[in-house]
């Protein structure tokens, strides 16, 4: 079956409001298999933020979900496919930007938290840039998952579930960088989440 972006989205949205997960990676890679999520696609710019926001709830961070995640849709619904290449920026990283705004209920006039998601955003890109291209949705979206698990303990308080993440998604990608990934199981350059 060939599904449109909205349908994909919305698809995403209910299997995140089935899930009592509170690991991001674990939410990602049940949704991630299902017929509805392509190897690479703009239907990640969904995905990850709601696999943090549905994580977040489920450790106990006090959000409305559904509200949260019909908001998300609709943010990351506004971002092209192939942001990373043609942007500078990639879609993983500004799916959980948007998740952390949302979170906080932060927009474009906030003063106190404005900058804060920033910190996140940045540090994330910056490790992407260090791996390297050719694009991965799954690879991005793995390291951007990680860095956000450090920032919500930091900022909330919040702990979520997250234990060392392998890549069972390679043979799908005929661009994987195999053994210079972070989570690649085929070589050696498989990373434990510190």
């Amino acid at each position: 079956m060939e599904y449109s972006l909205q349908q994909r989205s919305e698809l995403i949205v209910a299997e995140c409001m089935k899930s009592s997960e509170a690991n991001p990676y674990e939410i990602f890679h049940t949704i991630a298999q299902k017929d509805f999520v392509r190897i690479h696609g703009p239907e990640h710019h969904i995905l990850d933020g709601a696999c943090i926001l549905t994580a977040f709830h489920n450790a106990g961070g006090n959000i409305d979900l559904h509200a949260a995640l019909q908001k998300l849709m609709h943010e990351g619904l506004k971002m092209p496919g192939a942001a990373c290449g043609l942007w500078g920026v990639c879609g993983a990283v500004t799916s959980i930007g948007a998740a952390l705004a949302i979170i906080d209920d932060t927009g474009p006039l906030s003063t106190e938290d404005w900058g804060s998601h920033m910190e996140y955003t940045s540090a994330a890109l910056a490790r992407l840039a260090e791996t390297g291209g050719p694009r991965c949705c799954k690879r991005d979206a793995f390291l951007s998952m990680e860095q956000a698990v450090g920032y919500i303990k930091k900022r909330y308080g919040i702990t979520l579930d997250m234990r060392p993440i392998k890549c069972d998604f390679s043979s799908y990608n005929s661009q994987c960088i195999k053994n210079r990934c972070p989570y690649n199981t085929e070589g050696n350059g498989y990373l434990a989440f510190q």
